[in-house]
């Protein structure tokens, strides 16, 4: 039987994916800031206005000018796409949208109870841990975002920032453990030069390629190329010939 896939549109990362994510489900993008989160987030709405899938872009930090301008340097047209109703930009907090996911009769089911939501993006979800020092109660704010977005049955991109050391942590929210997919993208020096990587961690329910590759960042967005050959710790962020 053959499962509907839910498309990036990034070159590449499709066939990574054994062509895209399952609808409904939750999956964690960690890079370090400028590695291509929101340019991959962006992506993944856009094509999915394309397939007329409507998308919500959810943002503690940035406004939406911001958003418009950085889209409009991938080509793609923010403002276009609201006037059509296939993306709504919500900018507020996390408590706020934690609130809301809890509440039944929020602003938010009401855009998403429809069914109308069919993509969606927060950015990020690092600014949850700022809500509480707490490792149980982190895990608990956690689960109500993802279980929240599971019932509306939302194919959703997590953004979460981090260092290369964050990567030898633990993960005292359990964010990891709780998405059905984990994307990385990091920073990689190979001979004195800095190259980006990408890798697919983790894709519940679905097989995945586990290879390392390049990707790059160009108008239209990330485009997945080769496969990182003869080198090893790749990941650490310096990686060595092997």
């Amino acid at each position: 039987m053959t499962t509907r896939r839910v498309e990036t549109s990034v070159a590449g990362l499709d066939t990574m994916l054994r062509g895209g994510f399952l609808p409904g489900t939750v999956i964690l993008v960690r890079g370090a800031p400028g590695t291509g989160k929101t340019s991959l987030a962006l992506q993944f709405l856009v094509e999915g206005a394309r397939q007329g899938e409507p998308g919500l872009f959810v943002t503690f930090e940035e406004f939406p000018e911001s958003l418009y301008r950085d889209a409009a340097t991938l080509g793609f047209d923010l403002r276009a796409l609201e006037a059509t109703g296939m993306l709504r930009l919500l900018f507020t907090s996390p408590a706020v949208l934690l609130g809301q996911l809890q509440n039944p009769d929020s602003a938010i089911h009401a855009t998403t109870g429809d069914g109308v939501i069919e993509r969606a993006v927060i950015d990020s979800m690092t600014h949850f841990t700022r809500m509480t020092a707490d490792a149980y109660q982190l895990r608990h704010i956690h689960t109500t975002v993802v279980n929240g977005l599971r019932r509306e049955g939302i194919t959703t991109l997590l953004l979460n920032e981090e260092s290369p050391s964050d990567a030898q942590r633990t993960d005292p929210g359990g964010l990891a453990y709780l998405s059905d997919g984990i994307i990385l993208l990091r920073y990689v020096e190979v001979e004195s030069a800095i190259e980006r990587a990408i890798v697919v961690l983790k894709l519940r329910g679905s097989d995945h390629a586990r290879e390392i590759r390049h990707y790059r960042i160009q108008e239209g967005g990330l485009v997945v190329g080769d496969v990182f050959q003869h080198r090893g710790a790749i990941l650490s962020g310096i990686s060595r010939r092997d």
